[in-house]
Order: C-alpha cells, then sequence, then structure tokens
C-alpha cells in the first residue's frame, strides 16, 4: 500500500484530474475542497472531506486521522480580473489559509508539499519562452499571492526543512481522456472551452480581441498544457520528494505556443463546426505572447507531455463539452 495523500482543491477543474492520476497509481487520497468552485461528484477517486482551509481545528483532525505522506494544493483563487476588484480575498485564501495548511502541516510532521503555481508571477515577459531565471514581477494580487507562497516556502525550508515542489504553468486545457472529468467554471473564462461552446450553440460567438499583434497570424500566442500533462508533472514531483528530493521551482509549458486563432481553426476542424468570431480590440495588458520553458521540468523531473497536439486537447475537451447537456 503506497502514502495516502492530501489532494486540497481536488474538487476543482485540475485537483480532481489529480485525485484520479494519484488513485489510479495506487495512492489513497483524502480530498479536501469547500466546494466553493468544485463539484462534489469530481472528487470520486477519493475520500472527499467539506471544509475550509481556515479551519484549524478540521486540519488538525485530518492531519491526525491520516498519515498523509505529502500534500497538494489546488485550493487557490484563481481569476485575475477579479483579484484587482477584491484583493483583500486573494490574500485571506490564497496566501492566509495557505499559511494555515503549512502550519498544520508542521505540527503533524509532514514535511513535502505540492504547490501549484502559475506563470502569472512573472508579470509582463522580458522575454520568450519563459524559463524560471526570469525576474517575478506580478502585476496583479492573483500573482502576487503566488508568488508570496513560494517565498513563503523558501523561508519555510530553511527554518523547519518543509520541503516543496512549485509547478508554474499558463493555460490548463483538455479534459480526461476517457471523457469522466473535465473543465466546470461558472462563469467561464478560458478561450478553449468558450470557443467550443460557440461550437455547441451554448454561446453565439467567440470574441477575439485584437489581431494586429506581432505574431504569426496576428492573434495573442498562449502556451495550452493539456491537464493530465500537468497532472502527470505532479505525480512525478510527488514521486521526486517521497525518493528524497530536493525542494524545486519549475516552469511547465506545452513546448510551443499556439495563438488564438490557430485555436479556433482547430476546433472547426475537430467540430466539423462553423464558429463565428466577432473582432474586437486589444484588452489592455495582454502581452502578445507567453509561452513557458519547461526544458528544466522534463530535465529534473524526467516529464514528457503526452498530449501536446492542439488537435488532441481540443477534441479531449469537445468530448466532454458534448456530455453537459447530458451531465448537468
Amino acid at each position: 500500500m503506497k502514502s495516502p495523500m492530501l489532494v486540497v482543491g481536488g474538487a476543482g477543474y485540475i485537483g480532481s484530474h489529480m485525485v484520479k492520476l494519484l488513485a489510479e497509481a495506487g495512492y489513497p487520497v483524502t480530498v479536501l475542497d469547500n466546494l466553493s468552485t468544485g463539484f462534489a461528484d469530481a472528487a470520486r477517486y477519493g475520500d472527499l472531506v467539506t471544509g475550509d482551509l481556515a479551519d484549524s481545528a478540521l486540519l488538525d483532525r485530518l492531519f491526525a486521522k491520516h498519515a498523509f505522506a505529502a500534500v497538494l494544493h489546488f485550493a487557490a483563487l484563481s481569476q485575475v480580473g477579479e483579484s484587482v476588484q477584491v484583493p483583500d480575498r486573494y490574500y485571506r485564501n490564497n496566501v492566509a489559509n495557505t499559511l494555515n495548511l503549512l502550519d498544520a502541516m508542521r505540527r503533524h510532521g509532514v514535511d513535502k508539499f505540492i504547490f501549484s503555481s502559475t506563470a502569472a508571477i512573472f508579470g509582463e515577459p522580458q522575454y520568450t519562452p519563459i524559463d524560471e531565471r526570469h525576474l517575478a514581477q506580478p502585476i496583479n494580487p492573483y500573482g502576487r499571492s503566488k508568488r508570496m507562497v513560494e517565498e513563503m516556502l523558501a523561508d519555510l525550508e530553511h527554518s523547519y526543512g518543509l520541503r516543496s515542489v512549485c509547478l508554474r504553468y499558463f493555460n490548463a486545457a483538455g479534459a480526461d481522456p476517457s471523457g469522466e472529468l473535465g473543465e466546470r467554471h461558472d462563469p467561464e473564462s478560458h478561450l478553449i472551452p468558450l470557443v467550443l461552446q460557440a461550437a455547441s450553440g451554448r454561446r453565439q460567438q467567440i470574441s477575439v480581441f485584437g489581431n494586429d499583434y506581432q505574431t504569426r497570424d496576428g492573434t495573442c500566442i498562449r502556451d495550452y498544457i493539456h491537464v493530465w500533462d500537468l497532472c502527470s508533472a505532479h505525480l512525478l514531483a510527488v514521486e521526486h520528494l517521497l525518493q528524497d528530493g530536493q525542494s524545486l521551482a519549475l516552469n511547465l509549458g506545452n513546448g510551443q505556443g499556439f495563438s488564438v486563432q490557430e485555436v479556433i481553426d482547430s476546433a472547426r476542424r475537430v467540430t466539423g463546426k462553423e464558429i463565428r468570431v466577432q473582432e474586437q480590440a486589444r484588452r489592455p495588458g495582454d502581452p502578445a505572447i507567453l509561452v513557458a520553458d519547461s526544458s528544466q521540468a522534463r530535465q529534473l523531473l524526467r516529464w514528457q507531455p503526452q498530449y501536446a497536439d492542439l488537435d488532441t486537447i481540443i477534441a479531449h475537451a469537445w468530448a466532454w463539452e458534448q456530455q453537459k447537456g447530458q451531465r448537468w
């Protein structure tokens, strides 16, 4: 029997895929989620405990009951625009509540932590692809909250020996290849599911914000990485720490960027549907290109994405989108 794992935020999009992958790898999983954005049925591969990271007594009961070998953290608020409007909510949930979790881990002798971070810690790109040497200058409360946790983790390792792996990525995309899990944000803000909603008729059209960028087709280029590949990197990170590996902070990316127009073209190919496009002005603060350099993760974790092809990513997301009408 492998060591038990605690996944916080395990009823959300990425977290639920992580729980399934851990279970398939033979790890008993406990899921802690307040279900503010997650769904109880998505955490079916773990033992779901409904609760909040602010509840220290609940955390103490969980850690006393289970001999967790490691904790994986996916319980952050993650909307950039919202973080600008209500920054206190982001600092409370993403920073203070994470510290609460780390304190509970320390009280109960758990010293391995996998942190779902973000490339938003880097702010405006000074060059692309963005590697780990890129200066971290986040430009919004969401990015700053994640950066603060990374800094806390470095300090806690220095003082208490807590080891961690921080994994930074841009755009999680796609769905469980078996069709069992997928993206269920409400409201939805991610490009691929929005495009597929236009394909399925749940949305009249897709807006393209700017077509005059210095890119190959004039639209913004982003790094879309399959959610299953993200989770495989987290699993490798867990096993790295279980084998007494050192703390790491790594960027995760597909290895190439795809433009907004390429996403739309791929969706048309995959779905066979005509997708209406409405061209709009650029949005303030949208960089032309955001792509991560993940060579360090490939080297140190021996990570290799399985689903780097855009049509495959969109095909898995489309299979999930087609099920939505039957599921809820």
